[in-house]
Formats: structure tokens, sequence, C-alpha cells
């Protein structure tokens, strides 16, 4: 009787803890619980690998792991080859094979710039930039942007989009203005639905990836509109105009938030624990994790490179996630020195892994670390360029119109010129395949010339030459499609004005020579110089930088969709005007919030 029971309870024991699975990889545990479990495993050395983020160019899947590098990303242009959804998938199950090899097994998170649709890989939908999106002012156009964005880009295995751009561009001469939806916070606040799309209803979907609210904070509102540089303004203003977009994204239940480059009165953000503890992490409640932008917390002290004073500062500062592309090693080490030397607190390197092992178990990496090449079948499919070329019409903005549009469909001949008529890349703008983005056919889609070819009816004649050679009194109307050629931060900066270039006035004067009426229509990334210009355009529409279906800028030039485009900035008279805001007391050439639309 007494062994029975014995045996009984012996039948009834656990088997020991030795041959357990560890309570974090129980999928069906608590969040908080397994988070706790895999905290208790963690050596410090594992817990700084998870703080630190390199670029793969710089760390072999063997490497990052050694290292424990909590993630991987790829910089602007960083590609694998092929540069195919299977490329990347490959290339980033290597690394998360190496990841999961580790005694722990904790998996990385792979992340990239999904500034307007997953543009590093080659064949991805590439939607307009945000300048045109916050024209359309749509934000359920915006959810499902979000929501293919993060299709294609989880198809390839990154599950972190670094996306969106929350700034509130206040100085048009700023390089990154195309990134911004406009000049007065409502903008963002009303695009950052595209969050919704990006993380879907859960973040453990197969197609949800990690967004990213950036960049913390002011970037938008440097002194003439420098980039990187120095936001002279009070704080009522930073809460004012700076913060609301933020307060929605966290609102949103973003997960990860950058820190930005600039300065707010002479302090750099990324060593600011004002902003990034106490006002995003404490007044906002942000429970998300804070990354680093690249090298960021280099120009803490205005000088190249990190020292253990910027690591120990921007950490206490705040920052859970630093982003170190090739130097991950010796910020690794120096961090590690810092927390011997008593600079770093435990409690604050232990509060940055909680944020981010808490995002890494929410996205259910642990249970599904591998891609999901199931979703690559819709990468670039044509339901989400439909969805591309419907943004794209949303986005134009028809700003004069004396009787020449819309073009008729048929019986027409019709003259095109202009350097970015045909031109995917000029059209695509910076962020597409590369950092600064290139010029010429760089990306399948369609060219606006394209367009117009394709939209042209019984009768019609499109012809094209670049420079505008050829035109005669025989045509119609003329179609000069001019503006900026692709830039991105820094090299975008225009503190010398935003007239059109010597090639574009050219090929205008040849075309207004002809006697044809002429429509303009500007490819770019902010509002530009065109009042000395205006007088000479019968029509014209801002395309801002439409992406890779251009077809949508000949929809609305055709009429097929009548425009609904509004400004969501103020375009100067000229560039004395800079910086020019609605309220500012200025008055603009376009107001803010003015846009045309065909008289039916």
């Amino acid at each position: 009787m007494l062994a029975g029971l014995v045996l009984s309870a012996t039948a009834l024991t656990p088997v020991a803890s030795a041959e357990q699975a560890p309570l974090y990889k129980n999928p069906h545990a608590p969040v908080p619980v397994r988070v706790a479990d895999l905290m208790k495993r963690m050596s410090l050395d594992d817990k700084i690998g998870q703080m630190t983020e390199g670029e793969r160019l710089a760390a072999t899947p063997q490497q990052a792991a050694d290292a424990r590098l909590g993630s991987i990303l790829s910089g602007g242009g960083s590609v694998p080859a092929p540069n195919s959804p299977q490329g990347w998938a490959d290339m980033i199950d290597g690394y998360q094979r190496a990841a999961l090899a580790t005694p722990l097994g904790i998996p990385t998170i792979y992340g990239a710039d999904t500034v307007h649709g997953h543009n590093n890989v080659y064949g991805a939908t590439i939607f307009p930039h945000n300048i045109g999106l916050g024209a359309a002012n749509d934000p359920r156009l915006m959810e499902r942007i979000g929501a293919v964005t993060a299709n294609e880009s989880a198809a390839t295995g990154v599950k972190w989009g670094f996306a969106p751009c929350l700034c509130v561009a206040r100085d048009d001469r700023w390089g990154r203005t195309y990134e911004s939806y406009g000049e007065v916070p409502r903008n963002a606040v009303t695009n950052s639905a595209i969050i919704d799309g990006l993380q879907g209803r859960r973040l453990s979907d197969k197609a949800s990836v990690l967004a990213t609210a950036k960049h913390f904070i002011g970037d938008g509102g440097t002194t003439g509109g420098v980039d990187q540089g120095n936001t002279q303004i009070s704080e009522r203003e930073l809460r004012a105009i700076h913060l609301p977009p933020f307060r929605a994204a966290v609102d949103r239940g973003v997960g990860s938030v950058m820190v930005s480059y600039n300065s707010w009165n002479g302090v750099k953000d990324h060593g600011n624990k004002y902003l990034i503890t106490d006002l995003l992490k404490g007044e906002l409640r942000f429970s998300g994790f804070v990354v680093s932008d690249w090298n960021g917390i280099d120009q803490i002290d205005g000088k190249e490179g990190f020292t253990p004073a910027e690591v120990a500062q921007a950490i206490n500062a705040g920052i859970d996630m630093v982003m170190v592309p090739y130097d991950y090693l010796k910020f690794i080490s120096t961090l590690k020195g810092e927390v011997a030397a008593g600079h770093v607190p435990l409690s604050r390197i232990d509060d940055a892994n909680r944020r981010i092992l808490t995002k890494k178990f929410e996205l259910g990496l642990f249970e599904h670390p591998y891609t999901d090449r199931s979703l690559q079948k819709d990468f670039g499919s044509k339901a989400h360029r439909d969805l591309a070329r419907r943004a794209v019409r949303e986005s134009q903005v028809l700003l004069k119109n004396d009787g020449v549009l819309p073009l008729k469909k048929n019986d027409n001949k019709i003259f095109v010129a202009g350097k970015n008529a045909n031109d995917i890349g000029n059209q695509s703008g910076g962020w597409t395949l590369t950092w600064q983005g290139q010029s010429g056919p760089a990306i399948p889609g369609t060219t606006i010339l394209d367009g117009l070819r394709a939209g042209a009816g019984k009768n019609t004649t499109v012809t094209f030459d670049k420079a505008g050679n050829g035109i005669d009194k025989s045509y119609k109307v003329a179609v000069a499609v001019v503006g900026e050629t692709p830039y991105a931060e820094g090299k975008g900066d225009r503190p010398n004005g935003l007239g059109l270039d010597a090639e574009d006035l050219g090929t205008i004067a040849k075309l207004k020579a002809s006697g044809v009426p002429l429509v303009v229509v500007t490819v770019s990334g902010r509002v530009l110089d065109l009042g000395a210009q205006l007088p000479q355009f019968d029509g014209l529409v801002a395309a801002w930088l439409p992406g890779s279906e251009g077809a949508g800028v000949a929809d609305v030039l055709y009429g097929d969709y009548n425009p609904t485009g509004k400004l969501s900035f103020s375009w100067p008279k000229n560039s004395a005007q800079e910086p020019i805001n609605v309220g500012d007391g200025k008055q603009a050439l376009f107001p803010y919030g003015y846009g045309l639309s065909y008289r039916r």
C-alpha cells in the first residue's frame, strides 16, 4: 500500500527541471514571465549584446552570434546578392540560425529603413514619399500602405521597419522635408495611422513588423533647416509642434522610437535624459524600446567616434539599443567597462533588456524565428502596386489651371519634355535601393511618360524629348516634368534657394517659345521657388515623389481621377520667405491647404 502511494507520487512528480524546456521558451506563458525567466539566465555579456545593433557588412552571422548582438540592420543600399526577397530571406535566416545556436538561443531582430515601402529591395512596391501622402491626407489609405509595406518586409525576414518618420518640417530648405507629412503636427498625427498597418492587429501575425516612430524629437525644427542641426525653440513650442505626433504614435502602441541627430538648444537629443526618459518614457508612458540613429551617440560631444562618457550618457539618458554599425565590439567593451565602473547602473541595463526582449516575444520571434516565405508570392504584386497608384493619384495637388487640364484623351497631340518625365529613379527620390537614391531605370514600375502613353486614347499621340527639342505649333499641349533629382539627409539641404536648375528653366523656355499651352509638373521633395515662372504656366501640378507607380500622375493629368490633394506645406513666393509656415503672417504663393479640382 505504501509502495503504491510512493509509486503514484512518483508518477505524478514532474520531470526533473533540468530536463524541462526553460519557461521563457513556453509560448503559453505570459510575456512578462518569459522575459523575467530569460533575464535570470543572462550574463552581463548577453544583456549588453542585446542592446547592440550592428550592420550586416560588419558582422557575419557567426560574428554577430559570438557578440550576442540583439539586432542586425541593413543601412541604405546594404543588400545581399541577389537583391531579391529570397536573397534577403536566405541572408536573414542565416543570422537567425547562428543566433539560435547560442546557449540561450535568443533570436535576432533584423531592421531596415522602410520609409516608402520596403525600399532597399529590388522589385518592392515603392509608395510616394511622406510629403505626397501628407497632401493625400487619407488615414485609411495610410493604414493599408503600412500593411503592404509590412507584408513585403516580413516576406524577406525584416521584422523591424525604421518608419514612420513623424517629423514636422518647418523649413523647406531641410533635405529631409520629403520625409515629413506636413508643416503642422496634425499632418503627422493623422498619418501615424500607418503604424496600425505596419504592426497589424497583433505583432505576432506573420505579416506584422515592429514600427519605429522617428526621429525623436525636433529634427524638423532646426535653425536654417540644417540637417542634424540645432533646434532653438522653447519647450512650449517643442511640445506644441514636435511632440504631438509621438504622443499619437505611443497611443497607437508603436514598438520602438528612434532618437534624432539634432540638438535642442545646444544639447544633443542622443544624450538628453529629460527628453528620452522623463518625457517619452515617463510622461508619454512609452513602453517599447528606444534605439539610437546610425552612430548617433558619436555626436554627443561633437567629436568623431564615441567615448566611454558618451556611451554612459546615452544609456543613462534612456537609449535601450544602440546602432553602432561597425564599432559594435568597441561599444560592447566600453559599455561593460562603464557598468563595472559604476557609471551605468545594472538597473538601466535590465530596463533596456526588458523592453527589447518584450518586443521580441510579442513579435513571436521565439516561436517563428525564420522568414515566412509564403508571403513572397505577393511581393510587388499587382494589388500592391494598384494601392501605390491610388496613393499617387490622391497625392497630386493641382495648383494652377487656366483651362488646359485635364488633358484630352482622344484626338490630341501631346508633347512631353523634362528630365523627370521618363526617369523612375528621379520620381522615386532618396531612400530607393540606396541611401541617396539614383537617377535612371533603378526599379521596376511606370514613369510619368509611361502613364501618359498608356492612357492616350483614340487618335492621340504622345511625343517625348527630354530637352524639348522638336516641339512646334502642331502640338495642342506641352507637358514639362521638371524638379529635383534624388537626395537624402545632408546632401539634400538647399540653403541657397529652392529654384529650378538651368536645365529645367531651359526646357520650359523652349516649350513656352513654341506658343503651345504649357502644363508644368514638378517632381520634388519639397515646395519650389516658382514665383517668377508661374505666369508662363497654363497649368501646374505638384507630383512630389510618387515612387514606382508614375502612371498615377497621368491618371490625374487625363482626368481619370479628379485631383483632391491639398498642400500640407505653405508654398513660398520666393526662397527668401523661408522658413514659411501657416500662421506666421507671411503671404504664401499658395497657402497651406490649397489645392484645386477640375470643374465637371
